[in-house]
């Protein structure tokens, strides 16, 4: 996920022998206040307790932020990821912390891929039962075929993909930067319908585009999204090529928690971040200021307070004005500006657990499975089969919805989407009970109710560019007053990927390189940070 916009490898970054850099010894065991206990701010706390400051970590709810991970009671090692659950390979930075700490990954059950033994797709009342792709009726490819061609044809993919392995940064920035003028105000939407290939083909093959896609299924409900968004996850194949972690998503910001790396400077061998936290982070934040000395003064919702000369929030940028009392003096007018034009998406998820992976039985009137990895128009959209073995219980992802589709099902209790669901597929499935194998009760998610996040990922309108730049080139904070340095946004909404936990990483090691560059560090020599190599490689400027 060598991102366009800033192709700083941050994998060859974490990866190096001399490490993120250093802090003048006198400043070990500084404290340095991390807003939010999520991937971001797990990443964060952990770069700096390596460097030998100390971070302190606040959380409103759990740790891991929407890489939520919950067991059915009845059967707690059987799990559903409720946010992140698939992780492009091209994550590279991602799977730097996944291979640290040890953790499983599996190909993850999307439909048409290898490990998926079949996928149905169900549009206008058809049925089309695949293995591979190769299965589906020459329209599909046709639909498939008019994509390719509207990317390459008004977006330079191959040449981008070719670069993007290369880590050509100059061919990328070239090609990316001739771009952002031409379609930084154009919806997704609007790029398909507007395309040679997708005007021969004609509207029906734009809808079933809609409905089904490529790689994870339908992306109707990101039209509105500006095509820039899209560009960014074709570019990077994070739509391809998914793994899942065994046991869950949450597992890993709970080892980052955990972990006690070796070699960290000023901490001895043994310490973690949650050892430092005496076992858990401190509460959600009410409120943050800046003290007459310059300091920046966390309170927490019940009253405690402390003052720190550095301070990274993690969270969704909207609640630093929702549910944080931020100062306003904090941010620029045209920063704040772009926090609150942020547009999240809205999205939902319903899982059973099963009593056994039935959906493998084959059907002896047609030799085909019973079930299958669904895509439809009806109100589920997307259906994923997980598996965790021969007669082992197992679970269906019943729905997976975005943006207007999630909302038909905000004010619906768990039974009620079960119900509506099984309908559905009843409809695909004549005669599977899929009812009588469901045990125990039914897991679902709408994040957009969630006050905490209040959506479940930004994804950019058009002409919101410029926002993003503003909130990503933040962290270098070298143009900016005194009063407004030393307060640093990371998470995945403040990255070009946002939704992907490659954001989230990202961000927050720009957040630690910041930190390091205010209290008067520095990146490794021969290592040079992502601050360090921003004004080369950094989202150009429009205006």
């Amino acid at each position: 996920m060598l991102n366009p916009d800033f192709p700083f490898s941050y994998d060859h970054y974490l990866s190096h022998p001399d490490g993120l850099g250093s802090v003048p010894p006198e400043l070990h065991g500084t404290e340095v206040a991390v807003v939010g206990a999520g991937l971001s701010g797990l990443v964060t706390a952990y770069e700096l307790m390596r460097l030998g400051l100390r971070p302190v970590l606040y959380e409103a709810d759990q740790l891991g932020g929407r890489l939520r991970t919950a067991s059915f009671p009845s059967a707690p090692d059987v799990v559903a990821d409720l946010g992140g659950m698939r992780f492009p390979v091209s994550g590279k930075a991602f799977y730097h912390y996944v291979d640290l700490l040890g953790l499983e990954t599996r190909d993850f059950p999307n439909p048409l891929a290898p490990v998926t033994s079949s996928t149905v797709i169900e549009l206008a009342g058809q049925k089309h039962y695949a293995a591979t792709s190769a299965d589906l009726p020459p329209f599909f490819r046709e639909v498939a075929d008019a994509w390719k061609a509207a990317v390459n044809d008004g977006a330079q993919f191959t040449q981008m993909q070719e670069a993007i392995r290369a880590r050509d940064t100059t061919r990328i920035k070239e090609l990316w930067n001739e771009l952002l003028p031409e379609l930084d105000e154009e919806t997704f939407y609007g790029f398909i319908a507007g395309s040679q290939s997708f005007r021969k083909a004609g509207f029906a093959h734009r809808e079933a585009f809609g409905q089904v896609g490529f790689g994870t299924g339908g992306w109707d409900t990101d039209f509105p999204n500006s095509i820039l968004e899209i560009l960014r996850v074709v570019y990077t194949d994070a739509d391809d090529q998914h793994r899942l972690i065994a046991g869950g998503a949450q597992r890993l910001p709970e080892a980052l928690w955990r972990h006690a790396p070796s070699g960290m400077a000023h901490w001895p061998e043994g310490t973690s971040l949650a050892s430092l936290h005496s076992g858990s982070p401190r509460g959600a934040v009410e409120r943050i200021s800046r003290d007459a000395d310059g300091n920046l003064r966390i309170r927490e919702r019940w009253g405690r307070e402390a003052a720190y000369p550095a301070v990274v929030t993690t969270c969704q940028s909207w609640l630093l004005s929702t549910r944080i009392h931020t100062e306003e003096a904090l941010f620029p007018a045209e920063l704040w500006t772009a926090i609150e034009r942020s547009h999240y998406m809205q999205s939902s998820k319903t899982f059973v657990m099963v009593d056994r992976p039935f959906w493998k039985d084959i059907d002896p009137e047609t030799g085909r499975e019973v079930l299958s990895m669904t895509l439809t128009d009806r109100l589920n959209r997307a259906t994923y089969l997980l598996d965790n073995g021969p007669d082992q219980p197992a679970v269906i992802l019943l729905s997976y919805t975005w943006n207007d589709d999630a909302l038909k099902w905000l004010a619906l209790d768990a039974d009620e989407r079960v119900e509506l669901m099984l309908h559905s597929l009843e409809q695909i499935y004549p005669g599977v009970d899929i009812a009588s194998h469901i045990v125990g009760q039914p897991i679902t998610v709408s994040w957009e109710a969630d006050p905490n996040f209040m959506g479940a990922f930004k994804a950019n309108l058009p002409g919101h560019y410029r926002y993003q730049q503003r909130l990503f080139t933040h962290f270098k904070q070298d143009q900016l007053p005194e009063s407004q340095r030393g307060i640093f946004l990371a998470g995945d909404d403040v990255s070009f990927t946002a939704g992907w936990a490659e954001g989230a990483v990202t961000t927050g090691l720009n957040a630690v390189w910041g930190v390091l560059n205010h209290l008067g560090g520095s990146s490794a020599p021969g290592n040079p940070g992502p601050g360090d190599l921003l004004d080369e490689l950094g989202p150009i400027s429009l205006d």
